[in-house]
């Protein structure tokens, strides 16, 4: 990638706002979506750079981009060969970062960049807030050209996940986010793919970070095509609820077979006093194993969900541990500075 030459645009100032861009086959999206987010910062007078993230893209994005950054040194790209996923270009984009808030956001521009400014202001104005979320699906949002079988299985989809969420959220699975800083370097983040969005709202509120959700407007892309895989993502989000709120699925299908059970063994009761049960019928056999088997699910739902409050526990413990160290080091460096 070619250094800054020319006329190139330098910003000499500490960074306060880092805009995070996956983009894999973006070629057509990428000048125009990096331009649009450099006409909505730029004239807030705030420094900022733009981190697009070239996800082993096999068309011209990572050239696009390139000759971008050459021209503009705010732009810095990060790039790998292998295409890896969402979650792994947000991670890499993650540890590229140096803002004080750090934005997230997609390529094809569904989400306006003008949500960065709204995204920041709350950050700006309240300081018990620490990741703001856009949601087109909550009060005063809404979508805007979005196919009618894409935007149900998205709201479907939020609806469901939302019930795994230790904390009621209308948009589990946007990526248009704004993070403090301090919230990023104390995660510890695994997923690649698009999972990876609830992987991180799952940490920050078992950690117990401020979020808050403002209402946005989601667009239909207009170039490009695009990369969700309807099979993949939804396999992955119904994995992410189970573990996430497991006595949904075992305590649900504990409650079933149980009911089920003592359902038989009130029908055996009514054959024994009408006179018309069978031994021969297996139905005390059948009475037996859907009562054991419902109570044992059911002990599997308490098990996982007394794990995962441990987990939370854990993390909870590294934020913590987190903010020690943060303030040891500030504390350090204003010794040092004296």
């Amino acid at each position: 990638m070619g250094g800054p030459q020319g006329d190139t645009v330098v910003d000499s100032r500490p960074t306060k706002i880092s805009v995070i861009i996956p983009m894999f086959n973006e070629e057509e999206n990428a000048s125009r979506t990096i331009q649009r987010v450099i006409d909505t910062l730029a004239p807030t007078g705030e420094s900022f750079e733009i981190i697009p993230v070239n996800d082993g893209s096999t068309d011209d994005t990572l050239k696009v981009l390139d000759n971008i950054a050459e021209k503009d040194a705010r732009v810095r790209v990060v790039s790998y060969w292998k295409n890896g996923g969402r979650g792994k270009a947000i991670r890499y984009g993650f540890d590229a970062a140096r803002g004080e808030y750090i934005v997230t956001i997609d390529a094809d521009l569904s989400y306006d960049p003008s949500h960065i400014l709204d995204m920041t202001k709350v950050l700006d104005e309240e300081s018990d807030i620490d990741v703001v979320l856009i949601s087109a699906y909550m009060e005063g949002g809404k979508t805007e050209g979005v196919p009618g079988k894409r935007l149900l299985i998205s709201r479907l989809g939020n609806r469901i996940l939302s019930l795994a969420m230790p904390e009621p959220v209308h948009t589990v699975t946007c990526i248009a986010r704004c993070y403090r800083r301090n919230v990023i370097e104390s995660l510890d983040l695994e997923s690649n793919g698009k999972e990876i969005h609830l992987e991180i709202l799952s940490k920050v509120m078992a950690m117990g970070y401020g979020i808050k959700e403002i209402p946005g407007i989601l667009k239909a892309r207009e170039k490009g095509k695009s990369k969700f895989v309807f099979r993949s993502t939804a396999f992955s989000h119904l994995l992410f609820t189970v573990f996430e709120r497991p006595i949904l699925l075992f305590g649900l299908l504990g409650v079933v077979l149980t009911i089920i059970g003592l359902g038989i063994g009130i029908y055996i009761l009514g054959l024994y006093y009408t006179g018309a049960l069978n031994p021969g019928r297996p139905l005390l056999t059948f009475m037996i194993i859907f009562i054991l088997g419902g109570i044992q699910i059911l002990s599997f739902g308490f098990i996982a969900s007394q794990i995962n409050y441990l987990r939370k526990e854990i993390l909870r413990i590294r934020k913590a541990m987190f903010k020690a160290k943060h303030i040891t080091h500030t504390e350090n460096k204003s010794k040092g500075g004296s």
